[in-house]
């Protein structure tokens, strides 16, 4: 992607099954969870780096010992900061006990961050400023350890409002409006109440309270507080939380907008948000590797016990189809293979776009994501050529010979590498001349490999969103090599409608294919459609969320696809360029088919699997015409 969007957070979970002997007898070290933790955290950095943040719990600590600890950074290279932070601690100690530094016993004793429990997490900061009060780890501490609550997410709420407005109507005060704050106060709120509940069983049962405390810690519901809390919560969430006393959970969305997975043996349980992290830091196999329902949670209770339990009913599944395309891991063996059928179902489309001409054409792709796609097209472009060098062979008949058969055999598409990453763009730089000129050189080409005036230039990226970087660098770039023509290919379809489960895209008018359409509109005189959109929006704009429409999909409905492509191509041409500018979007029915198991589409469709998704997108629009320029959730 040219454009740089913010996306989904990242979390880490482990919980280590056996004592920290066993892993200093068995890998060498009783710092075995925390390196893990460590490794996971890194190769998920690509989803958060606003901050970073850790908490460590240990498991059976008398009185008077602490027992969580949490560090937390919003500095650059955020996970560096939190884990030199943490092993400064130990240098500390190896100061002072080097012959220590290595029992088990001792560390759990006298170390913070040696435990049995660790929860990590990577922030991009989508509610809220990047203050450190909004990195996670979040904690609500208490005296008693199974009140004691840390939660740590990769979410959006859109109904914050509502969820905040609960908390005041129970009585409480709470001291922040975000989605974090509303999620941690309400969670908190219910494990209060499952607590007073067995506070008073136990009790009436003619405990002490020394003996109930123990009692509510081994007979604590976590599945019952995770049910009541999320009752209301509408978005796409992936929460993990740990509780005081050793009992810890990953919940997911019941329609697993967000992702999860995890990997259990009789050592561990380790969750991240990415499968291939859990393959690569652990070594095991994609198969061993689970992903977490839809609409259910992983809880690990303090005696080790796993179980996957239903919390919420699971809604049709709709698992976010861009974060495959874009934001994923591409070392993931379906993320890879879905990606390569995105750019072969563009094949055919692309082959008539250049009128069948390879000879003529150069293909190539703009780093680094849309590598993958780039793969799957020419592939299909040579599955083409295969049938047609075969079709021409057999044309020959008694005039075959083997010069003949050569020269058909050495037509291949022309692949280059053409635009270079020359540069990464330093976001110190805020004002908006220096900012153009810096990204008119964050890509160079490669001179020499373009025919003047006589070749067509197709390049592949995996979407185009604001099309920003295309106007200001990327088309004057290819445009010094002198092509005929340029094509613009993006392996996901025209982003149409703004996201609220997460990805940083809530404003309308950021979006390359709303300028257009309503371009469109104003070109064919039916400029009324957008004040009647207006109209009907700021009708809704009081109703219940689950009464609510998108009214936005009007904008488009007058226009083929081809229609607001070729408009976007108009607009996103810069008027000193030589070169003809096409931009060739996918379809979502080609999307569809390529990530089968994943059809969250609402960029794109505008079909949001939650109510709060319609009241968003109005919002939006109301926010576009009325000219306010802040989220619209």
């Amino acid at each position: 992607m040219s454009d740089q969007i913010k996306h989904e957070c990242g979390i880490v979970l482990i919980r280590l099954l056996k004592p920290l002997s066993y892993y200093q007898e068995k890998y060498g070290t009783w710092r075995f969870g925390l390196n893990k933790l460590y490794l996971l955290m890194e190769k998920q950095h690509n989803r958060g780096q606003d901050g970073a943040g850790v908490v460590s719990l240990k498991l059976n600590q008398p009185a008077g010992k602490k027992y969580l600890s949490r560090q937390r950074s919003n500095k650059g290279n955020p996970i560096q900061e939190v884990f030199s932070d943490i092993h400064r601690r130990f240098d500390n100690a190896y100061d002072h006990h080097p012959e220590l530094l290595n029992d088990p016993v001792w560390a759990k004793e006298n170390l913070p961050f040696a435990g049995e429990l660790y929860l990590g997490h990577l922030r991009y900061g989508t509610f809220g400023n990047n203050s450190i009060d909004y990195v996670h780890p979040v904690m609500r501490e208490n005296n008693w350890r199974s009140r004691n609550l840390v939660l740590a997410g990769n979410f959006n709420l859109t109904n914050v409002d509502e969820i905040f407005k609960t908390l005041i109507d129970l009585g409480q005060h709470p001291k922040d409006y975000t989605d974090t704050e509303s999620m941690l106060e309400n969670v908190g709120h219910f494990l209060d109440e499952e607590n007073q509940l067995l506070f008073r069983q136990f009790k009436n049962e003619g405990y002490s309270n020394k003996e109930i405390s123990a009692l509510i810690e081994k007979n604590l519901d976590v599945r019952k507080v995770l049910e009541r809390s999320s009752r209301r919560w509408d978005g796409g969430y992936v929460i993990a939380g740990l509780i005081g006393h050793g009992d810890s959970f990953v919940m997911r969305d019941p329609w697993g907008i967000r992702p999860a997975s995890y990997y259990a043996n009789d050592e561990f349980v380790v969750v991240a948000s990415e499968r291939p992290v859990i393959q690569t830091a652990l070594n095991v196999r994609s198969v061993e590797v689970n992903e977490l329902k839809p609409g259910h949670a992983l809880i690990i209770k303090k005696d080790g016990t796993v179980s996957e339990e239903l919390v919420t009913v699971p809604q049709e599944k709709k698992s976010c189809s861009f974060e495959r395309i874009y934001f994923s891991r591409g070392s993931d063996r379906d993320i890879y293979t879905e990606r390569k059928e995105l750019g072969r179902l563009l094949s055919d489309n692309i082959l008539e776009k250049i009128n069948f001409d390879l000879e003529n054409t150069v293909f190539s792709y703009i780093p680094n994501t849309a590598e993958t796609a780039f793969y799957g097209m020419i592939e299909g472009i040579r599955s083409h050529l295969d049938v047609e060098k075969t079709r021409k062979i057999m044309a020959l008949g008694k005039d075959l010979t083997e010069e003949k058969v050569s020269e058909i055999l050495s037509l291949e598409p022309r692949i280059e590498k053409v635009a270079i990453k020359d540069v990464k763009m330093r976001t110190f730089i805020t004002d908006d001349s220096s900012r153009d000129d810096l990204v008119a050189h964050v890509y160079d080409v490669t001179y020499g490999i373009v025919k003047n005036k006589v070749d067509t230039l197709v390049i592949i990226d995996d979407s185009i969103v604001r099309g920003t970087t295309l106007k200001r660098s990327i088309l004057r770039i290819l445009d010094r090599l002198h092509p005929k023509k340029i094509i613009v290919v993006s392996s996901a379809p025209q982003i149409r409608f703004p996201d609220c489960y997460g990805i940083d895209m809530a404003r309308l008018k950021d979006f390359c294919a709303f300028g257009a359409a309503v371009e469109l509109l104003k070109d064919s005189g039916q400029e009324e459609v957008i004040e009647k959109v207006y109209r009907q929006c700021k009708e809704q704009q009081n109703l219940p969320k689950e009464e609510i429409v998108n009214y936005v999909k009007e904008i488009y409905r007058p226009f083929t696809d081809e229609q607001i492509s070729a408009k976007i191509a108009e607009m996103l041409t810069p008027s000193d360029i030589d070169a003809e500018v096409e931009v060739v979007y996918q379809t979502v029915e080609n999307l569809h088919r390529a990530c089968a198991n994943d059809r969250g589409d609402w960029y794109f469709t505008g079909n949001y699997p939650t109510p709060g998704g319609n009241k968003v997108v109005n919002t939006s629009f109301i926010n576009f015409i009325e000219g306010i320029n802040t989220r619209a959730y």
